[in-house]
């Protein structure tokens, strides 16, 4: 029991108080006598971060539109809130009752990035429940795990009890039901496991065992339960239309990344980037109706008072009713100071008379990502996008009165030379050309280009999933010869820590044998990982060290493509031909347009519809 005067008290020593005391609009409280399932949403990074997933807040009013169900917050407290719970012996809690979270029917974790896997470890040693599935009784939490980092859920495979393969919304209600069946007839974890693998998505690594080969390589797998399946398929909502969407967001007591509005358009993605894997693992593309979309941003204005929304997708430009859409939506909100902004914008599918417009309420800088700076790298990489492409749009925005652009790109990617690398610096000079090539007196703002590099990561399920990811010598050399070569005044250049780069490719790509090394630095004190200020790359290969694990194996191997790895066993829908044929064009510089133009039979269309997918034009 949380001694709830103390942990008042105490808050007044840290940064962020806010952080731990709930109780924010539109948060949902229960009566525990009146539940029968209590689940734990556990965000394994702080709150700010946390609150500004989308995701969290779908299952989180989801569970609780369930009479049964209670879902409540948690996150990773920062460093100086876990300092006084240790100090002060306060177990980790739930956000809503404050009640500690081993007293939870589930602690659900989601991972969308593998550098937070410390502080899933972190936020169950804080609760009191045992890091290992093995070690915890039938009266403890189940632990679950979902998100993109699920698609490869080997390096956990000690930790969590079952993972969730895809989409959750049907998934998480089908797993509550059996739970609360399993618990009147008196509980038994394996029993309830056994039952939960037999559904569909559903993934428990407790039920098998990898076996190797002698160079180190993935000989197989063995099914050590009858319940077990083969293969997992990934589940899918087909019909975004009629899945559930909240009517309230929760409102946070302090800013967070994106504090607004988030109206989620569409789900998938039909451009192929070889190096995307959200872009992969999320097809096919479900569009959401107008109708909907409008109601939906209604409710959710109605409820938070916010002043943006925020139209997402991985690429919300090909939302196939974009201009009616925002049109709408503007005519409705405009004059209530409700601006609407457009994260995911392709340098080609920008429609300036709309985003003109949008930028009458609030107007902000653009960001584009032309990720290479070489049309022969942007064709390795199925970009699908030219420099006329590139420099077009950026000249009608300068036009327009646009003066502050982001261009992100990325270095290291599979065949790239330092030519392609210094193309980052030549791109940029021709967008700031663009600028200053105008008549004088059309020229108004103080021009600003915002360069970025992030150091590409193989992942899985992606045509590039078997390609060796740079040295982190190879990462500095190019990002510092290529921040040597920009000296313009007006342009910036900043890119991503390669060490964090590497650590995240070895858990893309890792398995099993990963795990004895990340429990061992999270014992020597790693946490925040994806947090520069707090990182601790000595740590880390300390850690790899003692348990005998080489990193390098698992991140700057090239694999053979008849190799054996460690995700082999889920199914997203994409057939291994399909990425192998994307691979092969890689090599040669081809590309494959979009597939809402053609289809190219990647496999969701027979596996996961049953016929073509319904983004194809020409179906």
């Amino acid at each position: 029991m949380i001694d709830i005067k103390k942990l008042d008290r105490e808050l007044l020593s840290v940064e962020k108080p806010a952080r731990y005391v709930g109780s924010e609009l539109n948060s949902v409280v229960k009566n525990n006598n009146d539940v029968n399932i209590r689940f734990a949403f556990a965000f394994p990074d702080v709150y700010e971060v946390g609150m500004s997933h989308t995701g969290l807040h779908i299952l989180y009013h989801l569970l609780n539109s369930k009479d049964n169900i209670w879902c409540e917050r948690v996150f990773a407290p920062w460093t100086d809130m876990e300092e006084v719970m240790r100090k002060n012996y306060i177990p980790l809690y739930g956000l809503e009752s404050k009640d500690e979270l081993k007293e939870f029917d589930f602690v659900g974790f989601t991972l969308q990035y593998e550098m937070s896997y410390t502080n899933v470890l972190n936020m169950l040693n804080l609760a009191d429940i045992p890091l290992k599935s093995k070690d915890r009784t039938d009266d403890m939490p189940i632990v679950i795990a979902g998100g993109p980092c699920a698609y490869n859920p080997e390096p956990l495979y000690e930790v969590v009890d079952l993972f969730t393969i895809g989409e959750s919304e049907e998934l998480i209600l089908e797993l509550m039901d059996l739970y609360e069946k399993e618990k009147v007839s008196g509980f038994n974890k394996l029993s309830f496991l056994e039952k939960a693998a037999r559904i569909e998505g559903v993934y428990v690594p407790q039920f098998y065992e990898e076996m190797y080969n002698d160079d180190g390589t993935i000989k197989g797998r063995k099914i050590l339960n009858s319940n077990a399946k083969e293969v997992i398929t990934k589940r899918i909502i087909k019909d975004l239309d009629k899945s559930f969407y909240p009517e309230k967001s929760i409102l946070p007591y302090i800013d967070v990344v994106h504090d607004r509005v988030v109206l989620e358009v569409f789900r998938g993605c039909t451009r192929g980037c070889r190096f995307c894997q959200a872009g992969m693992v999320y097809r096919p593309v479900r569009e959401k109706s107008t109708n909907t979309l409008v109601n939906q941003v209604e409710s959710l204005i109605n409820s938070t008072g916010h002043d943006e929304i925020s139209l997402t997708s991985l690429s919300t430009g090909d939302y196939s009713c974009l201009p009616d859409l925002t049109l709408q939506l503007l005519d409705k909100y405009e004059n209530k100071n409700i601006s609407i902004s457009l994260p995911s914008l392709r340098l080609d599918s920008m429609t300036f008379d709309i985003i003109e417009r949008l930028q009458e309420v609030r107007k902000s800088g653009l960001t584009f990502a032309p990720e290479a700076g070489t049309q022969r790298m942007r064709d390795v990489i199925n970009k699908n996008l030219t420099e006329e492409q590139i420099l077009g749009p950026v000249e009608t925005a300068f036009n327009l009165g646009w003066s502050t652009v982001k261009l992100y790109f990325m270095i290291g990617l599979p065949g790239e030379t330092m030519e392609d690398v210094m193309g980052i610096k030549e791109l940029s000079y021709k967008v700031k050309d663009k600028f200053f090539q105008r008549p004088k007196d059309e020229i108004k703002g103080n021009l600003k280009i915002n360069v970025s590099a992030s150091c590409f990561v193989p992942k899985p399920f992606t045509p590039f999933q078997w390609v060796k990811q740079d040295s982190m010598d190879e990462f500095y050399d190019k990002a510092k010869s290529l921040q040597k070569e920009i000296k313009d005044k007006k342009v910036s250049f900043s890119y991503h820590e390669p060490k964090l780069s590497y650590l995240e490719a070895v858990f893309a790509r890792g398995d099993r044998r990963l795990s004895n090394a990340l429990i061992k630095a999270w014992e020597k004190g790693c946490r925040f990982d994806g947090w520069y200020d707090v990182f601790d790359f000595s740590k880390w290969m300390e850690a790899f060290q003692e348990t005998n694990t080489d990193p390098d194996f698992f991140a700057k191997r090239e694999r053979e493509l008849t190799e054996v790895l460690p995700w082999d066993f889920i199914d997203t829908g994409i057939t291994k031909k399909f990425l192998i044929s994307e691979y092969n064009k890689s090599i040669e510089s081809l590309t494959t347009s979009d597939c809402r133009q053609q289809c190219y039979n990647c496999g969701v269309n027979h596996k996961l519809i049953g016929g073509a997918c319904p983004h194809v034009i020409n179906s």
